[in-house]
């Protein structure tokens, strides 16, 4: 599958948050479109606030460190390092260290895996990286599926299991010795827990075991670039290159003439259908680890 064009052009025309801008770079990365991803990082630094988070002020603790991968690679490496001591020193943390999404608040989210897991671990911090898989998965995980919030939504949301896989593949692919440890397993785990409930057009419910909830594209596709991942990467099965495909196929169908990939959960609120930056950054990145070859 050929990335579509279409579908950079409108990711590149969206409004974008700091996590939005991270996996924008991302998605630019892994396309080889380094130019774009320099300019993005670029930006990413020029609203780095005086704490070291990277994107712009906000209320979030971690949301900013999703732009420290292309913010290394275009090489601001003032920057990166002030991101990640904002991480490892100034980030708030339940009494067991696990890292706080939001400033002010003892929130756990399960976002916050893609947001930090990958960027530590480019950093070499691997220690710390296991320490936080490890951390989100007491306060959050049950029975192979991820709360989105605790406290305050123990929903199963589909796109905060996404990030959870989606943020590990990365990281082990970012730092390979990783592969040793049980992050790849934990990976397999929830991503077969979600699998599982995966609706007979392909897709998921926003809400993995709620079938009132509405259907959702970029789950689908989050889960796709995790299996893309761990079987070009070899600690996952070939076999689960076969289902990434079909879970991006899945979603490809909701490409609309636009590029704009839709019904997705949706931007600015995340409640309810529509478009994202994420939703068409991962169908870019679910695309590009399509076209790479199983390890096996």
């Amino acid at each position: 599958m050929t990335p579509d064009g279409r579908v950079l052009d409108a990711l590149l025309a969206m409004q974008r948050q700091s996590w939005e801008q991270g996996v924008a770079a991302h998605a630019a990365l892994d396309l080889g479109r380094d130019d774009l991803a320099y300019l993005m990082a670029s930006s990413a630094v020029a609203r780095q606030t005086p704490d070291g988070r990277l994107g712009g002020p906000d209320d979030n603790a971690v949301n900013g460190a999703a732009c420290g991968e292309a913010v290394v690679r275009a090489g601001f490496a003032d920057a990166a390092r002030r991101q990640l001591d904002f991480l490892l020193h100034d980030a708030p943390r339940t009494p067991d260290g696990t890292i706080c999404h939001v400033l002010g608040s003892s929130q756990v989210w399960a976002d916050t895996v893609y947001m930090v897991v990958p960027f530590l671990a480019l950093s070499g911090e691997l220690d710390e990286t296991v320490r936080q898989v490890h951390g989100h998965r007491r306060h959050l995980c049950r029975d192979g599926l991820y709360s989105a919030i605790e406290p305050g939504r123990p929903a199963r949301w589909g796109g905060g299991n996404g990030w959870v896989v989606a943020g590990i593949a990365r990281a082990v692919r970012l730092a390979p010795s990783l592969v040793s440890t049980d992050l790849p397993a934990h990976a397999r785990e929830v991503l077969d827990a979600c699998l599982a409930l995966r609706r007979d057009d392909g897709l998921f419910h926003d809400v993995l075991d709620d079938d009132t909830s509405f259907r959702e594209t970029n789950a689908a596709q989050m889960f796709a670039y995790a299996a893309l991942t761990g079987a070009a990467d070899g600690w996952l099965p070939d076999t689960y290159a076969a289902v990434g495909r079909d879970l991006l196929a899945a979603a490809a169908r909701e490409v609309d003439e636009h590029g704009l990939v839709r019904n997705a959960c949706g931007a600015p609120t995340f409640d309810r259908p529509g478009t994202s930056a994420e939703a068409q950054a991962f169908h870019l990145l679910a695309t590009v680890a399509a076209e790479r070859r199983p390890a096996g």
